[in-house]
């Protein structure tokens, strides 16, 4: 029986709720598939740095390194605590630490479920985005220069490079605020691999990739040359490129059009919470920070909900759905499959209902039944 060391941080508000269903599909899933894990429970997050003043050790990355083969994340967020404070010293710190250069969500719109788009069902609404994860504007490079001259110092590390920068600013503007956009050759040429890779794994003839090169031409005219260069080594997968802006229409008018598609990470972040409006909602919003030969972490894209903690309401299929990414990225296909199969029975056969597509199940109704069903099915 494979075993799976997971470090689990249920996060705040709704996280703890919602990955605790999670857990429990996880588990059932477990059980009739011959999957043991084992699971390492962390309290990092917003509220417990209220608390403590303590977000994440660079000690526990460095453990974690050592044994873990996943985290499993709820939520981070609190009202208190300003968004940037969390997401740099929590999510990203992970992301960057672990090089986990590709975000995956799926965009699908699941049997039972209602979609904003007319005469758009489940056949029409299911691709997959990869979302570079690592680069672009959200390196975290810029500043503030006042009027005359500035000098600034800017540093990047990433697993793959360290960069220095060393800005010599001279404004007549009274202040000017700036934020530095990069793409690499290495962080191109892998994700566009990933990417490729997986189309053709799971039998897809088509990748688009999107840009704007149109305004932005050094970073994403860059980025569009090494999607055709890398794309060139895949005959027989079709390619296309389109703006951003266009591809926002087509999300909307004919999301049908979309197999797999990868972006960089700024307008992957737009664009993929489109693609969540369209197939459910935040509810239904699965995702996957991977690195394919390093330790990866699975969370619900939906925030923390502090005004919903403890109440039960709270949507828990988007964090079962990223429990049964992490199976499939650790090479289960099949359990994956079949808690996608048990979430679609459970909101077709079953009538269990979230909250959020108006029905009345609570929580840990919803995580009860579609773990019952698992074991149900097989």
């Amino acid at each position: 029986m494979p075993r799976y060391k997971i470090v689990l941080i249920p996060g705040d508000g709704i996280g703890p709720e919602v990955i605790s269903e999670g857990v429990k599909v996880l588990e059932a899933t477990g059980e009739v598939f011959g999957i043991e894990l084992e699971w390492e429970t962390y309290p990092y997050g917003a509220e417990y740095y209220l608390k403590t003043g303590v977000l994440l050790p660079d000690e526990d990355l460095k453990e974690w390194e050592k044994w873990a083969d996943a985290i499993y994340l709820g939520a981070i967020g609190h009202p208190e605590v300003n968004d940037t404070i969390s997401l740099h010293g929590i999510l990203l710190k992970i992301r960057f630490y672990f090089d986990q250069y590709v975000n995956l969500r799926p965009v699908k719109l699941l049997n039972g479920v209602p979609s904003p788009l007319a005469n758009k069902g489940s056949n029409e609404i299911d691709f997959l985005v990869i979302r570079e994860n690592t680069e672009e504007f959200y390196v975290g490079l810029g500043g503030h220069a006042k009027k005359g001259k500035n000098s600034i110092k800017l540093d990047l590390w990433r697993r793959i490079y360290e960069l220095k920068f060393d800005l010599d600013i001279e404004s007549d503007a009274d202040e000017i605020a700036f934020q530095l956009g990069l793409v690499s050759k290495e962080g191109c040429e892998r994700v566009f691999k990933y990417t490729f890779d997986l189309a053709k794994e799971l039998g897809k003839k088509k990748v688009t990739s999107v840009d704007k090169m149109n305004a932005m031409g050094y970073i994403y005219g860059y980025w569009r040359s090494k999607f055709l260069e890398i794309g060139e080594k895949y005959p027989e997968i079709q390619k296309e490129y389109i703006l951003a802006d266009a591809a926002a229409m087509w999300f909307v008018r004919k999301p049908e059009n979309f197999e797999v598609m990868v972006t960089p990470n700024f307008i992957g972040d737009v664009l993929t919470d489109l693609g969540a409006a369209i197939s459910g909602g935040m509810g239904f919003a699965p995702g996957a920070n991977i690195n394919p030969s390093g330790i990866s972490m699975f969370e619900p894209i939906h925030g923390s909900a502090p005004k919903y903690k403890g109440k039960n309401v709270a949507n828990p299929i988007a964090a079962i759905w990223s429990g049964a990414l992490m199976l499939r990225e650790l090479g289960h296909q099949e359990a994956h499959d079949a808690i996608i199969k048990a979430i679609e029975d459970v909101l077709v056969k079953d009538k269990v209902r979230p909250i959020d597509i108006g029905g009345s199940s609570k929580t840990y109704e919803i995580g009860d039944a579609i773990a019952r069903r698992i074991k149900e099915n097989f």
